[in-house]
């Protein structure tokens, strides 16, 4: 979904990007916290907020940018669309899923 939308500058809002606009870091999440819970040492523990951080900060970035290139269409979307924890409704089963 995501590459179709780049390589036709296009905002990625089907799939996963319906629910939220940073499913890929949900993912990255849930992994360095499986490591936390598999490799429960000092250094895990201190990284884990520190990763967290820094792809909040990212996602910051990424939607400053997103912002730019897309203007009206990506507030509208970002209006709607959760950042990172998805709202779970019955509306969310009416909202269409777009086309790449």
């Amino acid at each position: 979904m995501l590459y179709h939308a780049q390589r036709r500058h296009q905002l990625a809002t089907a799939g996963p990007y319906r629910l939220v606009r940073h499913p890929q870091y949900i993912g990255f999440v849930a992994i360095m916290f499986g490591f936390l819970l598999q490799w429960p040492t000092l250094l895990t523990l201190a990284m884990f907020p520190v990763l967290v951080l820094m792809y909040v900060r990212l996602a910051l970035t990424e939607e400053r940018d997103s912002e730019a290139a897309f203007g009206d269409a990506w507030r509208a979307y970002a209006a709607v669309t959760p950042r990172f924890v998805p709202h779970f409704s019955n509306d969310d089963r009416a909202r269409p899923v777009n086309s790449h």
